[in-house]
């Protein structure tokens, strides 16, 4: 199996072009690849996949095997990959991608050398309803709700960016240890589908920074459809405005949740590693 190793912002997936290669058995094999002492290591598998709606479709599949419906990185390098490997039938600098949260568009920014260097989607509308996050509350939408995680209790606001994210804001970013929490969090019973989990220091209006527990892959140093949820969480408990840059471990996104659509704009560069061949036998 031919693989191109991928990443946004150090949020890395094996990627394989399903245009030329098949994957029988993707979970197991996004469980297998993962692996960062046995496999290739990543957050997960992305295949790149023919598509009757849009450019490419993608399918994607965290670490311990269960299927999402959407990452931000993730398309991100998808996008680059489809359009430098001539996989498009729009024309540059855009394409379409079919994702589990539908069709989105994607703008290319080309250098002289004819390379993706950074990618802004539309990420369409955010999913503020309970039942479509989704989280066992009841109510119009979830703002700074409590929930009680380790005998404590927070509050949180719950977005859908086409997958269900968990936003508690803090003064103190350094005082959260993020792996005894986000397990817990993503795994709490009022999230029936389990969900991602970011704490938040906002810096200005316009600047917060972040930290991400990813549903299904654990501590990241980015994510994508977060720092949009993030930054919804932000506009609805008037912390900040609409536009702004979300500082990651792994570096910056730019989010913008426009008030024109309605729709979340985020931008952020991809990034290719390497390439190489998985050996058939190692797939058992």
């Amino acid at each position: 199996m031919r693989f191109t190793k991928m990443h946004g912002l150090g949020n890395d997936y094996v990627y394989v072009n399903c245009f030329q290669e098949k994957v029988p058995d993707p979970a197991k094999t996004a469980i297998i690849v993962s692996d960062r002492h046995r496999g290739i290591g990543a957050d997960g598998l992305i295949l790149i996949c023919p598509s009757n709606v849009a450019d490419v479709k993608m399918q994607m599949f965290n670490a311990d095997g269960s299927q999402a419906q959407m990452c931000g990185n993730g398309i991100r390098c998808v996008a680059k990959y489809a359009y430098e490997h001539n996989l498009t039938k729009s024309k540059p600098p855009s394409l379409t991608i079919e994702t589990g949260r539908g069709v989105l568009t994607l703008g290319l920014e080309i250098n002289k050398n004819n390379k993706v260097e950074k990618v802004c989607v539309n990420m369409g509308q955010p999913i503020l309803e309970p039942s479509k996050v989704p989280v066992l509350l009841e109510g119009d939408s979830i703002v700074e709700a409590a929930i009680d995680v380790r005998n404590q209790r927070m509050l949180m606001t719950c977005v859908s960016m086409g997958n269900p994210h968990a936003v508690f804001f803090t003064d103190d970013l350094d005082s959260i240890n993020i792996e005894k929490v986000g397990h817990i969090i993503e795994n709490h019973e009022l999230f029936p589908e389990r969900i991602n989990a970011h704490f938040v220091r906002v810096n200005s209006r316009n600047d917060f920074t972040m930290i991400t527990w990813e549903r299904g892959s654990g501590v990241t140093l980015a994510c994508g459809t977060g720092a949009c949820a993030c930054c919804v969480a932000a506009v609805l408990t008037e912390r900040s405005d609409r536009n702004v840059t979300a500082h990651l471990p792994g570096g910056d996104l730019q989010i913008e949740w426009s008030q024109k659509d309605n729709c979340v704009y985020m931008t952020g560069p991809a990034t290719e590693v390497f390439t190489g061949v998985w050996p058939e036998d190692n797939a058992n």
